[in-house]
């Protein structure tokens, strides 16, 4: 290995020869790699930290409050992986926390996710951090998946546009890491189950979000906890060379999942994982024995050691005019965007007519008396504690957004079953906020030892009594964890409500006609038990710092109720793909969501794309072409979208294809387009609509699975006032 001299390549001197035109990116890279001693190169692989200090400053202190540093080599200014978690908003600090990943995906708004993403790059470039590992789009094949909230959809195109647009702002900013890569969908089996999957499947839907996003340009890949047809992703040769580097082309670097995302820290580096995160671990165990053995080759090592530099110095240079300062940090800017996102997601389910007006938008000239009812009226709650939670200064409740909004309406509030049904005969209207907080889903953080003894084998030995303390908590021997909850989060136990919400719904609603429920969550929920008792249900989320604020813009009719569901919800549970929260192996196809429901021939209590208006809609005259008859690639469609109601509103087009084929869903989404029109009002719009989702993947190839392709422009998934064309591919 090259010794440094007193002459040494530093990485400022690598940014100035790229810039100077002196070297290319790779030759500079190339040169300072070869300035590293062994031992530094070796210091590149893993986090900078000792691993039971780091856990211990997690679990008594918190995770992510400043950037974990991966790398840092000070003698050659190499600064390392600075890193910060998501995806609702920067962690470290005391960021402006956006609504989750699910809500955002509700908007089918690519241009507002852009904005965050440019506000979430700022904020985390301001506190230090040059890597955000936030851009989280595994696919929630089942609504009970605790983590479902950090995805923006069961839907591989939504997945991948809306990734692919977080992705691209960020990193005007940082690095951008997509994760978890892949098959991550179960959380309290994540450490264990083995997801087996069939090649074109794989393809076609479980990798086609992350193609895209990789083809976009994401500096970094995070590999999963779980097993894939048997190797665990974090060293599997299949996933992270073949198909990430060999058939897509990446050229960044891949990062492991924390803690537990690799067993075998040699075969990790060989198969194509480059850092384990966060701290000093496995790599530091086991990586300077496999080299004297001869186990381990340096040419691997130095392969991971050149994709790492070189991301760190393309990054620096392409980002360098970016210089955010602290006050970017939870500015009125950022909470402005966060309540606009908020007020866009909201999904209007149901809003019937009481005494011959619909119930919502609120006509506040009429109001007096309102009640906020619900355990989650005034409380923050802005999605799980796991490692997405953010820590904004300040959070806007439900009831601190509607009194706002309402200063000379009384506004009333319980959480009492008793108390609300007492108030509901005494008010205007009810508002009751139903749903679900970080103890009924989100990251199941502890106790992982409790639960799978064998990855006690992945911890380095503890040699103080407090490093002994701190395994005893990842045992489950104690509960002694600062801020973490052990146990909290997971996979959801039950999609439907908890018994007293359903209780309080009926209840308010026996007493009031006039009651509005506000259903706080980040996936499907089951509401056939109640729904009919009720005239209006608003999907709310969990809507960040400001949703408060949003809610009420919502209500009131200051922000349209243009959100659509980003999945379908059925009216049972027999409708949903085979679920166990606590599986050591599970087969995964492409029959889940609106697919299966379809393919069972059974109508959802919400379809996928499923939203009301304050408006009124008609779509016709659509035209589909191919602008390039020898691409299997996209499609023009065009159309006229006309506002028949009477007054201002957002219609989200869906463009839907229907192949005809047998195994094969119904309809897949090709393309998508919020629209703005004023009342009365017609416009054309014009959509580039992809064919990937009709793209078959066969012996290492892609083809279109059909010739004729039907082809739909609707309100929602199975829409039957769509407007139809066929297009001959």
């Amino acid at each position: 290995m090259s010794i440094p001299t007193e002459h040494t390549f530093s990485f400022d001197d690598a940014i100035a020869s790229v810039k100077s035109r002196q070297y290319l990116l790779t030759q500079a890279t190339e040169k300072l790699l070869s300035q590293l001693t062994e031992e530094e190169r070796l210091n590149l692989l893993d986090g900078d930290v000792e691993f039971w200090e780091g856990l211990r400053s997690i679990l008594w202190n918190r995770y992510n409050p400043t950037p974990y540093v991966h790398g840092a080599i000070p003698r050659l200014q190499i600064p390392g992986i600075k890193f910060t978690d998501g995806p609702r908003g920067v962690v470290i600090g005391n960021s402006t926390a956006f609504p989750v990943s699910m809500a955002r995906g509700a908007t089918w708004d690519l241009e507002l996710e852009r904005r965050v993403g440019h506000a979430i790059g700022l904020e985390a470039k301001a506190q230090g951090a040059n890597y955000f590992a936030g851009v989280c789009v595994n696919l929630p094949r089942h609504p009970a998946w605790g983590r479902v909230q950090e995805t923006y959809s069961e839907d591989p195109l939504l997945l991948g546009e809306f990734g692919l647009a977080l992705t691209q702002s960020v990193q005007k900013h940082v690095m951008a890491c997509v994760k978890h890569y892949t098959l991550n969908s179960m959380e309290n089996a994540r450490f264990r189950v083995d997801v087996e999957v069939s090649e074109p499947v794989l393809h076609e839907v479980y990798l086609a979000h992350f193609r895209r996003i990789v083809e976009g340009g994401v500096a970094a890949v995070m590999s999963a906890y779980n097993s894939v047809n048997g190797e665990w992703a974090g060293q599997n040769k299949h996933l992270l060379t073949e198909i990430l580097r060999e058939q897509w082309g990446f050229d960044g670097l891949v990062m492991s999942d924390f803690v537990f995302g690799l067993r075998d820290a040699t075969l990790s580096v060989q198969n194509g994982l480059d850092i384990e995160a966060p701290f000093r671990q496995q790599r530091g165990m086991h990586l300077e024995r496999a080299l004297k053995e001869n186990k381990l080759e340096w040419t691997d090592v130095d392969r991971a050691c050149e994709r790492i530099l070189r991301k760190q110095l393309q990054f620096a240079i392409s980002t360098e005019a970016s210089k955010p300062t602290q006050d970017v940090i939870f500015c009125s800017e950022h909470r402005a965007l966060a309540r606009e996102v908020a007020g866009r997601s909201m999904v209007l389910l149901k809003n019937d007519s009481v005494s011959g007006s619909a119930v919502l938008p609120l006509q506040t000239g009429t109001l007096k008396r309102v009640a906020v009812v619900g355990r989650l009226a005034d409380i923050a709650n802005t999605g799980d504690k796991g490692s997405s939670q953010v820590y904004p200064p300040e959070v806007v409740t439900p009831l601190a957004g509607i009194r706002a909004a309402l200063p000379g309406v009384e506004v009333l509030c319980t959480d009492s079953v008793e108390k609300a049904e007492e108030l509901a005969a005494q008010v205007d209207i009810v508002i009751c906020i139903a749903g679900y907080t970080y103890a009924e889903e989100g990251e199941y953080v502890i106790p992982a030892l409790q639960d799978n003894p064998a990855l006690q084998a992945v911890l380095p030995p503890p040699k103080t009594a407090e490093d002994r303390e701190t395994l005893a908590i990842l045992e489950g021997k104690s509960k002694n964890s600062g801020d973490i909850t052990a146990g909290a989060g997971g996979d959801r136990v039950s999609l439907r409500l908890r018994d007293e919400d359903e209780k309080l719904i009926a209840a308010v609603a026996a007493r009031n006609s006039k009651t509005v429920v506000s259903i706080v969550t980040a996936g499907a929920v089951i509401i056939e038990a109640w729904k009919d008792k009720v005239p209006a249900i608003l999907m709310s989320w969990y809507s960040g710092s400001e949703g408060g604020h949003a809610l009420a813009d919502v209500l009131l009719g200051k922000v349209d109720a243009s959100g659509r569901l980003p999945f379908s919800v059925p009216t049972e549970e027999a409708h949903l793909p085979f679920f166990e929260r606590d599986a050591t192996e599970i087969y995964y196809s492409q029959w889940y969501g609106q697919h299966l429901l379809d393919k069972l021939g059974v109508d959802a209590a919400f379809p996928f794309g499923f939203g009301l208006s304050y408006t009124t809609w008609e779509v016709e005259d659509v035209v589909a072409i191919r602008s390039d008859p020898s691409s299997i690639e996209t499609i023009q469609v065009s159309f006229k979208v006309t506002n028949t109601g009477s007054r201002t509103g957002r219609f989200i087009a869906q463009v839907y294809g229907m192949a005809g084929v047998d195994e094969f869903p119904k309809r897949v989404l090709l393309g998508f387009a919020p629209v703005d029109v004023e009342a009365g009002q017609e416009t054309r719009v014009n959509i580039e609509a992809s064919l990937r989702p009709v793209q078959q993947w066969s012996s290492g190839t892609w083809s279109l699975r059909t010739r004729e392709l039907g082809i739909e422009v609707a309100r929602f998934a199975g829409d039957g006032e769509c407007a139809k064309t066929t297009i001959s591919l």
